[in-house]
């Protein structure tokens, strides 16, 4: 290997492996800084798994700091409010979207996340590279460059390596060792898929309504046409994950009533369901010579914090922008985490915390979240549910972001 180290703006390739919310951001910042970028993807072409986000904090100030926020806007979704439903349907307690939207300052848009990665990938300049059906089965690292072996036999070097693939990071693994070092189980499964119907779409059009249920938890909002979208979360301590994710979800959930029956009889083929342990990675140290991880690969919050989207998409700007800045590639990879670290454990450690009330499994709990929520309606305590759904605010990419314009 032969490549130079970069030492500041615009002076190395990258190579980046995942091509989900965190890899295209981290493209997008380290081509606009001058880097010659290539993004390495697994996948035979874009993701059509994934479900309903609400997306707001640390990403949101990012993709308003790199223009992308009308074209989230355009994308994204209109609901009025959050509500919990009994076996018929019936309203048992609901959070207001407007006044949450209000509490962020307006910084919120609902968006599926398979529409945040094409408006990603639709940012990106024709330069950036974007290799599908590419999978990466070896990390080698010299003391002038960093090099991939991909399925094909294809080998690749470049002066830095970002994982950017997921909480099953094959990069992670390969550099850092292997994945039961790092994960952290947190008692729960999820899935999302998609389907058309016209009487479920009708029953849950403008809102998300989610079962108000004990142990397993199914949510269905409407996309547009006869589309609905289903979110589920249910409790396990199996750490293995199924084989057929469609026959798991459907004996997860099939003692839930309301319209649940239906949209477990539309469920997907396997291939078309997202299926995840609920699960945080917990590492010492983010980088390790020419190799960084970023997004879930090694910040993964869990759904029960919210906001991994976010931490994404915010996370990679602020690498993008610390290696701009730096004087070498350590430095600036040092700076990243220092600076991003203690955002990533403080909405690490409130998910944990939270996780007894994101799906109660006591009917005592379950009464007491319903509670909860109704008083969200309350002047002032309004902005209590917001904050405790939202976490503490940071100011860390809207300084960078600011300095940037300086």
């Amino acid at each position: 290997m032969n490549a130079a180290p970069p030492t500041g703006r615009g002076t190395g390739r990258a190579l980046i492996v995942g091509a989900g919310i965190a890899g295209l951001a981290l493209a997008h910042r380290l081509d606009h800084h001058g880097w010659r970028v290539s993004v390495l993807e697994r996948a035979p072409g874009p993701r059509p798994q994934g479900y309903m986000i609400d997306f707001f904090g640390p990403g949101y100030d990012a993709a308003e700091a790199m223009g992308l926020l009308p074209r989230l806007h355009e994308l994204g979704h209109h609901f009025t409010e959050a509500v919990l439903v009994d076996e018929r349907g019936r309203r048992r307690a609901s959070v207001g979207f407007e006044r949450f939207a209000e509490s962020l300052g307006g910084s919120l848009v609902s968006i599926m996340r398979p529409d945040l990665e094409l408006a990603l990938r639709e940012s990106l300049p024709s330069r950036v590279e974007l290799r599908y059906d590419s999978e990466v089965v070896q990390v080698s690292e010299g003391t002038e460059g960093v090099g991939v072996r991909l399925a094909d036999g294809t080998v690749l070097e470049a002066d830095l390596l970002a994982g950017a693939d997921g909480i099953h990071s094959t990069v992670r693994r390969s550099v850092f060792g292997p994945e039961e070092r790092y994960l952290r189980h947190l008692g729960f499964h999820t899935a999302a898929y998609t389907f058309d119907d016209a009487r479920v779409h009708a029953a849950t059009r403008g809102r998300f309504q989610l079962t108000d249920s004990l142990g397993a938890q199914m949510g269905l909002y409407a996309l547009a046409g006869d589309r609905v979208a289903a979110f589920t979360v249910h409790r396990t301590s199996d750490t293995r994950l199924p084989e057929d994710p469609r026959a798991a979800v459907r004996e997860a959930y099939a003692g839930l009533g309301w319209v649940v029956p239906r949209a477990l009889e539309l469920c997907p083929p396997p291939e078309r369901v997202y299926y995840d342990h609920v699960a945080q990675i917990e590492m010492g140290c983010w980088s390790r010579g020419r190799t960084v991880l970023l997004g879930d690969a090694c910040q993964a919050v869990s759904l029960l914090a919210g906001q991994g989207a976010s931490l994404g998409l915010g996370g990679a700007y602020v690498l993008g922008e610390e290696l701009a800045r730096a004087s070498g590639l350590a430095e600036g990879l040092a700076r990243y985490e220092q600076r991003w670290r203690p955002v990533v454990e403080e909405r690490q450690r409130t998910a944990r915390t939270g996780t007894s009330w994101f799906l109660p499994d006591t009917p005592t709990r379950l009464r007491l979240r319903r509670m909860f929520l109704r008083l969200s309606a309350l002047p002032g305590v309004d902005r209590l549910v917001a904050t405790s759904l939202s976490g503490k605010p940071t100011r860390v990419v809207k300084d960078l972001a600011s300095t940037a314009q300086d």
